[in-house]
């Protein structure tokens, strides 16, 4: 029984190990990458520029051909012409192709055109959308081996398949390379990209792709470290005809300050620093972040609103609302030298009145403390009351504010009817 044993050991890995060899030298054949491009390349040549044509053999040769495992090759030549070699450059000995986007047209026309030869593959051969995104990430890397041309055409082909979804923002990693950034190869070929891009959809879109990847605050980084301004990358884009990108950018700026003074002026309002400081320090911040009036007083109005635990009862908050606004008033008024600043301020007090239920009746109280305390003057109140207001409860704050409206257009009547009118 033992010898019996023995004897059969050595033949179960003979046996599997013939059919192992027979199954590489079988896989060999098939998967030879020079094999796999003289079939694409052959094919291509007999479709010519035809990208109809293109799409429909790639399409068949997709049940022929193993595009899971050459799908770099797959997509070399169909950028390129042939295979890339390390850097971006084609082999010399390689058979190559003109039916590729490197040696078409440069114009936007014949971009969307390769831009669906690509989609309609990658819709066919889900398993593709993987390679084809590795793939353009590593192009991007090679944008010094292309030349400028092949470059513009690269950016405009990316930028409408970021459009229509077929890559995702995350790709534009590869452009914050350090030498490509600082040989101002990233921020040209960002021009030409965003220029598609916004082309096919619109900033909004864009927007929404950049968030979508925490691409949002990073644009700056198109640039070298000394150069990485607002001003520097406002001027640089703008004058490449890309304004909406400028002004993203800049608002993104924007907003990121505007929450860090909105979190600083938190801070020493509950640490209970003087007027004169906080106000001193808006001003620098204003300055320095060319943040305007308008978006201070907001910022100033929702801080001090949102450092209070508000009555429940409707009769009690319009008295607490006014024995607190009533402290805040100079920290308010330094940021109201403008009849803009005082309707920006009278339109969050009218949503903020409406949003917040309890402060409905309240309005009124609010908006004669402020004319009072100096924050607010007639001019703006009037031009809210006639035509500035909000829809948003509108006929009940327009009511309440009746009388003393009145009493604003008759002011030269004096402080007495005033008091007699709104008590």
């Amino acid at each position: 029984r033992v010898s019996f044993m023995n004897n059969q050991k050595p033949q179960k890995p003979t046996l599997s190990g013939q059919r192992f060899k027979t199954r590489k030298r079988d896989e060999k054949e098939r998967f030879d990458p020079t094999q796999f491009q003289d079939c694409i390349i052959q094919g291509l040549s007999e479709t010519g520029s035809d990208l109809e044509a293109v799409a429909k053999f790639l399409d068949a040769s997709g049940a022929k051909l193993d595009y899971r495992r050459y799908a770099e090759t797959l997509f070399d030549i169909l950028v390129a012409g042939g295979m890339l070699a390390p850097g971006g450059t084609l082999a010399d000995d390689m058979t190559r192709t003109n039916v590729c986007v490197f040696a078409a047209q440069e114009d936007l026309e014949t971009m969307q055109a390769f831009a669906q030869v690509f989609n309609k593959l990658i819709r066919r051969y889900k398993y593709l959308e993987k390679g084809f995104e590795d793939e353009v990430k590593k192009l991007l890397l090679f944008l010094k081996g292309f030349s400028e041309s092949e470059r513009n055409k690269l950016a405009m082909l990316t930028g409408i398949l970021l459009a229509n979804g077929t890559l995702n923002a995350s790709i534009l990693n590869s452009l914050y390379n350090e030498n490509l950034v600082k040989e101002g190869v990233s921020a040209a070929f960002a021009v030409k990209l965003f220029k598609s891009w916004i082309n096919e959809k619109d900033i909004n879109a864009v927007a929404v792709s950049l968030r979508k990847v925490n691409m949002d605050n990073r644009l700056m980084e198109l640039f070298p470290a000394n150069k990485q301004s607002v001003e520097h990358f406002s001027k640089y884009f703008t004058e490449a005809g890309l304004k909406e990108l400028s002004e993203y950018v800049r608002n993104q700026q924007s907003i990121g300050a505007r929450k860090e003074l909105q979190k600083e002026l938190q801070e020493q309002m509950s640490r209970g620093d003087p007027f004169k400081d906080i106000i001193l320090y808006m001003k620098e911040e204003m300055k320095k972040n060319n943040i305007s009036e308008q978006t201070v007083v907001t910022i100033i109005w929702s801080s001090v609103m949102s450092t209070v635990e508000w009555n429940k009862k409707e009769e009690l908050v319009a008295e607490q609302a006014i024995k607190h606004l009533k402290q805040y008033s100079p920290l308010l008024a330094a940021f109201t030298t403008q009849g803009q600043s005082e309707l920006t301020l009278l339109l969050k007090i009218q949503e903020y009145c409406y949003d917040n239920i309890h402060f409905m009746k309240a309005f009124q109280k609010i908006v004669v403390l402020f004319y009072k305390a100096e924050v607010l003057s007639e001019e703006p109140i009037l031009k809210w009351y006639k035509d500035a207001h909000l829809a948003k409860g509108k006929s009940v704050f327009l009511e309440q504010m009746k009388k003393f409206v009145e009493w604003l257009k008759n002011a030269e009547e004096g402080n007495q009817h005033l008091r007699s009118q709104v008590g």
